[in-house]
């Protein structure tokens, strides 16, 4: 007999022979509700179907979330433990790869200390794992060195919320309300390619009359269906953001009752702006000063709107500055804490949110408590069983790390579902530090450009290979389905983790037997704190389709809309941006003539070990490409499809050309999906942001060369 899914007028066959297990995409943060198809007698995976009752993205899904069943039995999966012998890979057996790591582990500790051994972390694991990666560095292995990929992805973000709103949620609203929104203010978001299954809500504004203003370089299929393209140049986000803002103040678009009772720093900032004229703004941004009155006047006139970014202005060397900025427009219109209003970032990766809350940041521990806190410090350590004088204290970035390692001070390194070796600045840099390592374990499940210098690579399930939480860009706590058992000798991260701490005689500290387990240890660890998860269980999760933190108790219902009666700081109140405009940490030279950005495309999904393996993804991108306006090609008598050498201070790197006007005339664009020769990532600046250790990404200095 056949079974069908009928909603929406949509029917899906379902073959009496299979089984269909819900659950979510493993890709970006919006988490996509689907359905995995699997045959009843052998377990194998057949397929997927949207979910049309999932409330965030209601049955649509993109090319690789469609296709994102393929990479669990893919032929490339990593089945048994390696171990590098005489510069080979060999497969080993779980007993002879732990005593391999056991030794060496032991062996850089007693002669170095405890802090010779680095963990990298990542965020596409469920908020289980996350938490017990941070838990596994400081009680484990007892080092203060931990951090994670985040810190490349989501961490300028979560620097400008707590500056200005005081705790770091993506978003101030649940999405299920942009329909009824009135204006979006885009900023560095290519949301169309990078989060296309939002675009359904933007789309169901528009019809109603909702207005979209999108700010970025590019002429991207987002912006391409804008009111008003702000064509800014790379690194001039902050310029831009006070000009709106001198603007909203000048049109008397200012919700003065709200300022004056919410927020601080009115005066400050109306003095701050005075010179960010239209004219001011437009030459340091390259945006013509009428384009920024238009939109300035639409935003200023609407009466819902909501202000989102993403990479194109997080990832800078003053990203903390981009984000308070923007934040501090919708605080000046009143927006926060209101019905289809806020503020929101287009989170990067599956658990972008969950994964940077609850211990993986140098300095972070569960619950986003700060780990100088000695009262913190004292509560965590009463949950996991150790003397407060026991915990380590604070780390250095992800990028900080590797300075470590070519001083001498890191020996070794644990990475845990993250590819460095693509998706770090400064690549050369990062490869020599990897080599120079005395020891590298990574976990994973495919060998990726890190794990190709690992000593030990321990095969790691997939995510539909185990149970757990994660949290969407909404702030919506979801539950994540074992599809299968795992394949091979694939273990889960947190078995590994804890087989690990028990071989380094911290077993006692580590006995769980489900990510249940985890959870309820994970619910108490954040409880009281700012991102406070002890009110949620799974029970809950089934029932509500999710549950938004903060949520301190079961009988609490959740937060979907932060901030209705008072700011997350200590009086309450929003802290306005009072922040002047600064220059890149590397701009355009005689030598260096023109802008580098990155950014992502459709088809492919962070560093590319995922997507890079799935046949239809890489035959609609297989390589990467310099994208340049046609007049700047010109100069260098470049045509489409020739090959181009593009140099920067740190690497050089040869790509085909591909022309379009939808682009800047000053600035080159590079997607970073491609690792080794292809990784754009050897091209970027290291430059730091001094609050979010977030480096430049998004602008650099390049000039370039024809082959």
């Amino acid at each position: 007999m056949t079974q069908y899914l009928v909603k929406e007028g949509v029917k899906n066959l379902i073959h009496p022979d299979e089984k269909l297990v819900t659950t979510h995409c493993c890709y970006c943060g919006m988490q996509c509700g689907m359905h995995i198809r699997v045959h009843k007698k052998t377990g194998k995976i057949m397929g997927v179907e949207p979910r049309y009752d999932w409330p965030v993205t209601r049955g649509k899904m993109c090319p690789k979330g469609v296709t994102a069943y393929q990479t669990i039995e893919h032929k490339d999966r990593i089945l048994r433990p390696l171990i590098k012998k005489n510069g080979k890979f060999v497969e080993a057996s779980w007993e002879e790869a732990l005593d391999v790591i056991e030794k060496n582990f032991k062996r850089i500790q007693a002669e170095h200390g405890k802090d010779a051994l680095a963990v990298f972390g990542g965020v596409s694991m469920t908020n289980e794992k996350c938490y017990l990666v941070g838990k596994y560095a400081r009680v484990a292995l007892g080092t203060r060195f931990i951090d994670y990929n985040g810190r490349f992805c989501m961490s300028s973000a979560a620097g400008g919320f707590l500056k200005t709103l005081g705790i770091d949620r993506g978003s101030t609203l649940p999405w299920t309300e942009l329909e009824h929104t009135d204006c979006f203010f885009m900023a560095g978001t290519n949301t169309a390619e990078c989060h296309p299954t939002s675009i359904q809500w933007f789309w169901r504004a528009k019809d109603k009359g909702a207005k979209l203003i999108v700010a970025d370089p590019r002429e991207t299929p987002t912006a391409r269906v804008a009111d008003v393209h702000l064509d800014l140049k790379p690194g001039t986000d902050s310029a831009l953001a006070n000009g709106i803002m001198h603007l909203l103040i000048k049109e008397g678009y200012v919700d003065e009752e709200y300022v004056n009772e919410r927020c601080n720093n009115y005066e400050e900032l109306k003095e701050m702006v005075e010179k960010f004229t239209p004219e001011y703004t437009a030459n340091i941004t390259g945006v013509a000063p009428e384009k920024i009155v238009k939109a300035a006047h639409i935003y200023g006139r609407s009466p819902r709107s909501v202000v989102m970014f993403a990479r194109g202005a997080e990832q800078q060397s003053k990203g903390v500055d981009n984000v308070s900025l923007y934040t501090s427009m919708a605080l000046l219109r009143g927006q926060i804490g209101k019905f289809a209003s806020g503020v929101a970032t287009f989170t990067g990766q599956g658990n972008g949110q969950g994964g940077r809350e609850h211990g993986q940041k140098s300095d972070l521990l569960p619950g986003y408590r700060k780990i100088t806190d000695p009262e913190a410090v004292k509560y965590i350590s009463s949950i996991w069983g150790i003397k407060p004088e026991d915990m380590p204290g604070p780390g250095v970035s992800a990028y900080e790390m590797f300075d470590e390692i070519h001083k001498g001070t890191i020996r070794a390194m644990h990475v845990i579902c993250s590819n460095p070796a693509v998706s770090a600045p400064n690549l050369e840099y990062i490869w020599s530090g990897l080599k120079k390592l005395d020891f590298l374990v990574v976990n994973d499940f495919f060998l990726s450009e890190t794990a190709e210098f690992a000593d030990v690579v321990l095969p790691a399930t997939s995510w539909a290979e185990d149970e757990g939480t994660t949290t969407n860009l909404e702030g919506r706590v979801i539950h994540i389905r074992k599809v299968r058992e795992p394949l091979g000798e694939a273990k889960p991260d947190w078995m590994i983790l804890s087989k690990i701490a028990e071989r380094m005689g911290k077993g006692e500290y580590f006995q769980y037997n489900s990510p249940r387990e985890i959870f309820d240890e994970l619910r108490l660890a954040t409880k009281g704190g700012k991102a406070d998860y002890y009110g949620i269980t799974y029970e809950r999760i089934d029932k509500e389709d999710g549950v938004f933190w903060p949520c301190p108790a079961e009988d609490h219902p959740g937060t979907p809309t932060m901030f209705k009666e008072k700011f997350a700081t200590p009086d309450g109140k929003a802290n306005l941006a009072v922040v002047d405009w600064k220059p890149a940490g590397e701009e355009p030279t005689e030598e260096y003539p023109h802008y580098l950005t990155t950014g992502r495309v459709v088809f492919h999904y962070l560093s590319g070990n995922q997507t890079r393996r799935i046949d239809f993804l890489k035959e609609q991108c297989p390589l990467p490409y310099a994208e340049m306006h046609p007049e700047l090609a010109s100069q260098y008598n470049l045509n489409n499809g020739d090959q181009v050498k593009l140099i920067t201070k740190r690497s050089a790197m040869v790509l085909e050309v591909r022309l379009t006007k939808a682009i800047r005339k000053d600035t080159v664009f590079v997607p970073y999906h491609w690792g080794k020769e292809l990784a754009v990532n050897q091209l970027t600046n290291p430059a730091l942001d001094p609050t979010s250790r977030m480096p430049e990404f998004k602008v650099c200095a390049v000039k370039i060369e024809k082959i």
